[in-house]
């Protein structure tokens, strides 16, 4: 068997090798490659690169075709077929990655290029590994017609099975049309490029002839649009490469699978750190609003906050950060913004962040100060009960551990809603100044005494008398809904000692086959 491999048979079976692989490396040829940088933008096998610890993909399908012979497609035939698959590490944890390749063929999706992505999300479920994909492609190829549909729904399929098991991220990085856009609508988060990616299940061209609204793909869904409006992308950033390293940054904070232990950093930030400043956020002025940002970056690691969907809904906060090492979900009402009330949008951007966390046991911290939900027609019109609900029914199914601050107003049925201790908050503490009650002190008044309205000396007397009553936390407190009433410079040591008492927390909910979400 020796004699048959010989020095020039071994040669040319090498030569041959390297002729492949550098025919797939290629892509879509020089001009293709040419014109994707014009646009600004880098590769697929680029992205990959900087995505991925150095030397760490490992790729497979590369010389996997298209079988379609319609449309003269017989005649052209790229290895990898528009996408490029595969594995490799971030900071050395595992992920599996696919990346669209808009050189070859646009990045459309064939039959084959569909059995490619499902290969790698099977291959991440039975591994209990992250996903993340790179979207730059036009959609379903057309001269495939339904065989590229049927990929598409195979794609679907994987993405709900995989849901809630491993972590799924998509990212954005050029033209996301059609079929492809529900992929990343069923993952866990989706981030764009500014300037260079857009999404829409129509484009420009179907909108005009079918509507006469005249538009142009920035404007129908670019990421402007998508982290503001619709609420579609969690965030957006730059450039390719500012985007990819953000997501090697959000990786970090994420298990790699739902019965994995958080992730753990070694941290040099002292758990029990004072921060006298905090003592004066809260403004002597209940009507003046601050920042509830600087409470965040002042609480957790090192003031490292990964925020998710911070162009949208901002009067409420959420993303990632650390306490002693390990990762934590934040919620905190923003008073900066339509006074830290809670809406429509408030309500289904935290909601859906607090199902992440629950999903992959990572214990959420929330921070307080609500004056209650949003009033008026357009927020009724709009299922402002529906969607309120959504946020009580998530933070009350969360068996995560759940540790809240308030720190100024919690009124009505928000504070119920803010992770109460109704609501299986497991440490509940409060500011000095917070304030717990069914309304604010005017509201109230107006109300229990309204025959005593034309008389302003009694009405401020009333006001000052429920305000001595309920503009504190004590009487929550003498009821056992508040489990402590803290000084504000020691927030961040109570809140690192309860998380660290609630590490091996234990709760399970009702068996069921799965819950009925107010959708």
């Amino acid at each position: 068997m020796l004699k048959c491999l010989g020095d020039t048979p071994m040669k040319e079976i090498l030569v041959e090798l390297e002729r492949r692989r550098s025919e797939a490396w290629a892509g879509g040829g020089e001009k293709r490659v040419a014109a994707q940088h014009a646009r600004g933008k880098l590769t697929a096998r680029e992205r990959l690169q900087v995505l991925l610890d150095d030397h760490s993909f490992e790729e497979i399908d590369i010389y996997v075709e298209h079988r379609c012979t319609d449309f003269g497609m017989g005649e052209t035939r790229i290895p990898g077929d528009g996408v490029v698959i595969g594995s490799g590490t971030i900071n050395g944890r595992t992920v599996y990655v696919f990346a669209k390749d808009f050189t070859v063929f646009g990045g459309s999706l064939s039959e084959t290029h569909a059995a490619k992505i499902v290969k790698l999300q099977d291959m991440a479920l039975k591994n209990r590994a992250p996903v993340i994909g790179l979207f730059d492609a036009g959609g379903a190829r057309i001269q495939e017609g339904v065989a590229a549909l049927g990929g598409y729904g195979e794609v679907f399929v994987r993405n709900v099975m995989a849901s809630g098991v491993t972590p799924q991220i998509s990212v954005i990085m050029g033209p996301c049309a059609g079929g492809d856009v529900y992929s990343p609508a069923m993952t866990d988060f989706i981030f764009m490029v500014r300037d260079t990616s857009y999404m829409f299940v129509t484009g420009p061209d179907v909108v005009k002839t079918v509507t006469n609204e005249i538009v142009t793909s920035e404007e129908l869904g670019g990421a402007s649009v998508h982290t503001t409006k619709s609420s579609v992308a969690d965030g957006a950033f730059d450039n390719d490469v500012e985007t990819l390293l953000q997501m090697r940054r959000l990786i970090d904070f994420l298990p790699v699978n739902n019965q994995a232990d958080l992730p753990e950093l070694r941290s040099w930030d002292e758990p029990n750190r004072i921060d006298r400043s905090l003592d004066s956020l809260i403004p002597d002025n209940p009507n003046k609003p601050y920042d509830m940002k600087e409470l965040i970056l002042k609480v957790v690691d090192e003031g490292d906050f990964f925020e998710i969907q911070p162009g949208h809904a901002k009067n409420i906060i959420v993303g990632f950060a650390r306490m002693e090492g390990r990762t934590v979900g934040v919620v905190a009402n923003q008073p900066m913004v339509l006074a830290g009330v809670l809406d429509i949008d408030a309500s289904k951007k935290a909601a859906r962040f607090v199902r992440f966390c629950d999903c992959f046991n990572i214990p959420v911290v929330t921070f307080v100060d609500v004056p209650g939900f949003l009033p008026g027609t357009a927020q009724e019109y709009g299922g402002l009960i529906k969607h309120g609900a959504k946020l009580l029914y998530a933070f009350a199914e969360a068996t995560v551990p759940k540790v809240t601050v308030i720190t100024r107003k919690a009124y009505g049925g928000a504070y119920d809603v803010m992770s109460s201790k109704h609501l299986r908050g497991d440490f509940n503490y409060a500011w000095p100044t917070a304030e717990i009650a069914v309304m604010g002190a005017k509201g109230a008044v107006e109300i229990l005494y309204r025959s005593e309205l034309g008389d302003p000396i009694k009405i401020a007397e009333r006001t000052k008398e429920y305000q001595e009553r309920f503009a504190n936390p004590f009487v929550a407190a003498e009821r056992g809904y508040i489990d402590d009433v803290i000084m504000p410079h020691a927030t961040r040591s109570r809140i690192s000692r309860a998380l660290r008492l609630l590490r091996n927390k234990s709760l399970e909910n009702p068996w069921k086959k799965h819950d009925n979400i107010p959708l």
